[in-house]
C-alpha cells in the first residue's frame, strides 16, 4: 500500500469489492541479507550488569591482524572521571539519593500518594522546587522546549544528543482508563450486536485489561478522548518536532500512534493484517513449504491461483487479476512480501478490513457494519501520521515510531513502513520501534529490511527489549492466545543481539540500514561496539546510534558520546504537575532496576569520593 496511495485512496467516497481491485507493486532486487548467527556470550542480566574489563584508556587504537589495517574503537565504561564530566558534584548527589528511595518498597508503592500529601503540606512552589531537586531534575528536562535547551546544549558539548519526549499524561483513575478504552475500542457494529462479527479476541477491547497503564515501563499511555484532543496531542508533537529542530542539526523526536485517533482501527487492522499472513501461511503449507524460513517460502504462482480457485477465494479471471502487476509474479512465484501488497490499493477502509475465512475460503468483512463517522476518524488519524512525518522531514528531524502492545503493533508497524516508504527515499527520516522481546522480532525485521532493498529506501530501526511484557503475558493468559513473548530474558537477549547483529549486516552490505541500539544493558553496547569492530562500521558514518534514558547510565552515554559514537538520551519534559505520571512509573522501574545491579551507585559514588580526595569540592563542568 503506497502511502500517498493510501491517504488518496481514503479520501475516495466510492466503494468497491477487494477481490475486484488492481492490486500491484512493483519489487526488485529479491536478494536477503546474510543470516549469518555467532554464539552470544552475554549473560543474563537486569539494567547495567556488572562486566569483568580489563582497564584501559577511554579511547585507544589498535591494529587488527587482517590484510588491511583497521582501527579499533575500545571504550572504558569503568572510567568515572570521563563518565561524569558532564555531571556537578550536587548533581551526583542527586542521582545517589534518588537511586537508593527506588530501592525502598514503601516509598516506591505510595510514591503517589507521597507526592500528593507533600504537595498539601508544603504548598505548590515548595512542592516544585522539592521535585526539581529529586526525581524530577533527575529524570526529565524541564517543563517546555525553552527550559529544556540549556540541558541539551550541555550534553550536546559532551558528545551527547537528544530525542525530546514530550511525557505529559492524563491522571485517570483505573475505572475512566477502562471506561474510556472500551469506548474507543469497540465499534457501532459490535455495541449493536456482539459476537456477531468475524473478530478474534486478541484485537477485541476486554475491561479487564482496559487500563494500559499497568505492568509498562518507560513508555506513555494514550487514552482516546475525542478528535479534537488527537489534534491537540499531534500540535504537541509538531511543537516537539519543531523544537528538536532547534536545539541541533541531527535531533530525534518520538511519537505514539495511539496519540493519533481512536485505537479502533488499530485493533480492526491488525487483526487484518495478521489474518492475511496466517492465510499465507496455509497456502506454503498446503505447498509444503510452511518449514522454511519466512523469506524463503516462495509460493509457485500456478499452483497457487489453482488452490485459491478451489478455495472459492475468487474466480480464475479474478484471481488471474490480482497478480496482474508489472513485477508481481513475474518470477513465477510469491513470496510474503508480495502477498502483503494483495491488501493494497484500496477504495474505502471498508474494503481494507476484508478477511479470508480458512473454513470458507471466502472473504469476509471484519465487521458488519462500518459508519461513516468510523471512516472519517480513521482517516484523520493517517492525516495525522501524513502531516508529523512532512514537519520532521522539514525540520530535518528523524521521528521515531514507538512500539506498543501487540494487539496495535502489527498495523502500527504497517502504518510505519507506509511512511519509510514515502519519506526515507533520500536519507533515514522514519524508524520503527522492533520489541525484542517477542517471538516475531527476528521474523519482522528480516521482512522489513528486505522490502527496503528491494524498493531502494532507507531502512531505519530503533531495538529495544521491550515495554510491555508483564500486561502482555497477563492478558494473553487470560483471554486464551499464545504468549507473545520470548519465555525469560536470556532468550529476549539472544533475539536482541539477532536482530542486531542482523541490521549491522545489512548496514556492512549496503550502508543504507540504519539502528538506534536503545538499551542499558552495558554487554549489549560492547557486542555492538565489537560487531562494529570486526565489520569495520566507523561512529563517524552515523549508521549505528545508541540510547538511553535521561538521568540513567550516564557512564554508558557520555563515554560513547565522547568517543565520536553517536549516541542520544530520551529527553523527557512538561510542566511538573503533569509528569507526576511518568514519574510515578519511573520510580517503579527504578525498584527493580536499582536492586538489580548496584553498578551506577557504585560508580557515582567512586567518582564522588575521587573528585573529595582530590580536593574538587565545587566541582563544575567546564564546556
Amino acid at each position: 500500500m503506497a502511502y500517498a496511495k493510501l491517504l488518496a485512496a481514503l479520501r475516495r467516497t466510492s466503494s468497491a469489492n477487494l477481490r475486484n481491485a488492481h492490486l500491484s507493486l512493483g519489487r526488485c532486487r529479491p536478494s536477503v541479507a546474510s543470516t549469518r548467527r555467532r554464539e552470544d556470550k552475554e549473560q543474563p542480566l537486569d539494567g547495567c550488569p556488572v562486566v569483568e574489563a580489563v582497564p584501559v584508556e577511554l579511547i585507544s587504537q589498535s591494529i587488527k591482524a587482517t590484510d588491511a589495517p583497521r582501527s579499533e574503537i575500545h571504550i572504558d565504561f569503568d572510567n568515572t572521571e570521563e563518565a561524569y564530566k558532564s555531571k556537578g558534584n550536587l548533581e551526583l548527589i542527586r542521582s545517589l539519593l534518588v537511586f537508593k528511595l527506588c530501592t525502598v518498597d514503601v516509598l516506591v508503592e505510595k510514591n503517589k500518594e507521597l507526592m500528593e500529601l507533600s504537595k498539601k503540606l508544603l504548598g505548590q512552589r515548595l512542592f516544585e522546587r522539592l521535585m526539581k531537586m529529586t526525581f524530577y531534575g533527575q529524570f526529565v528536562a524541564g517543563e517546555d522546549h525553552n527550559a529544556i535547551k540549556p540541558l541539551i546544549e550541555k550534553n550536546r558539548a559532551f558528545g551527547v544528543g537528544a530525542v525530546l519526549d514530550y511525557s505529559v499524561e492524563e491522571d485517570l483513575t483505573q475505572e475512566e482508563a477502562e471506561r474510556k478504552e472500551m469506548d474507543s475500542c469497540v465499534s457501532e457494529a459490535e455495541k449493536e450486536s456482539p459476537g456477531a462479527d468475524h473478530r478474534e479476541r486478541k484485537y477485541k477491547a476486554h475491561r479487564q485489561f482496559g487500563d494500559r497503564r499497568g505492568g509498562v515501563i518507560s513508555a506513555r499511555t494514550y487514552f482516546y478522548a475525542d478528535e479534537a484532543k488527537c489534534d491537540n496531542q499531534m500540535e504537541t508533537f509538531i511543537n516537539c518536532i519543531k523544537a528538536s529542530g532547534g536545539a541541533s542539526a541531527d535531533g530525534f523526536s518520538a511519537i505514539k500512534m495511539t496519540a493519533l485517533g481512536r485505537p479502533q482501527f488499530l485493533l480492526q487492522f491488525s487483526e487484518v493484517l495478521v489474518k492475511w499472513r496466517r492465510f499465507f501461511n496455509f497456502l506454503a503449507a498446503l505447498q509444503g513449504k510452511s518449514e522454511m524460513m519466512v523469506l524463503e517460502q516462495k509460493l509457485e504462482l500456478d499452483q497457487l491461483k489453482e488452490n485459491l480457485t478451489k478455495l472459492g477465494v475468487g474466480s480464475r479471471d479474478e484471481i488471474d487479476n490480482w497478480f496482474s502487476g508489472e513485477k508481481l509474479g513475474v518470477s513465477g512465484t510469491i513470496d510474503l512480501l508480495d502477498w502483503n501488497s494483495l491488501i493494497d490499493d484500496t477504495t474505502k477502509i471498508s474494503n481494507l478490513l476484508m478477511v479470508p475465512n480458512l473454513e470458507t475460503g471466502q472473504l469476509e468483512s471484519l465487521l458488519n457494519r462500518f459508519t461513516a463517522e468510523e471512516e472519517r476518524q480513521m482517516k484523520r488519524m493517517l492525516q495525522r501520521v501524513d502531516i508529523l512525518a512532512n514537519h520532521a522531514l522539514d525540520n530535518g528531524v528523524r521521528l521515531m515510531v514507538d512500539a506498543e502492545q501487540t494487539y496495535f503493533q502489527p498495523a502500527i508497524s504497517r502504518l510505519t513502513l507506509e511512511m519509510q516508504r514515502r519519506f526515507n527515499r533520500e536519507k533515514p527520516v522514519i524508524f520503527n520501534t522492533y520489541q525484542c522481546y517477542l517471538k516475531e522480532a527476528y521474523d519482522n525485521v528480516t521482512l522489513d529490511v528486505e522490502l527496503s532493498r528491494r524498493e531502494g529506501w532507507y531502512f531505519g530501526a530503533k531495538l529495544v527489549r521491550g515495554a510491555y511484557m508483564y500486561q502482555e503475558r497477563a492478558r494473553a493468559q487470560e483471554i486464551g492466545y499464545e504468549d507473545p513473548i520470548n519465555p525469560d530474558y536470556e532468550a529476549t537477549n539472544r533475539m536482541y543481539h539477532k536482530c542486531l547483529e542482523y541490521v549491522l549486516e545489512e548496514i556492512e552490505h549496503s550502508r543504507k540500514a540504519n539502528v538506534m541500539v536503545a538499551t542499558h544493558n552495558e554487554d549489549t553496547v560492547k557486542f555492538t561496539l565489537e560487531q562494529m569492530n570486526e565489520m569495520g562500521l566507523s561512529p563517524t558514518e552515523n549508521k549505528v546510534y545508541f540510547g538511553q534514558l535521561l538521568g540513567m547510565c550516564d557512564q554508558i552515554s557520555f563515554p560513547l558520546g565522547q568517543a565520536g559514537f553517536p549516541v542520544y538520551k530520551y529527553v523527557p519534559y512538561g510542566p511538573v504537575n503533569e509528569v507526576i505520571p511518568y514519574l510515578s512509573r519511573r520510580a517503579q522501574e527504578n525498584r527493580g532496576f536499582m536492586k538489580g545491579s548496584q553498578r551506577e551507585r557504585s560508580l557515582l559514588w567512586k567518582e564522588l569520593k575521587r573528585r573529595l580526595a582530590a580536593g574538587q569540592i565545587s566541582f563544575k563542568p567546564v564546556y
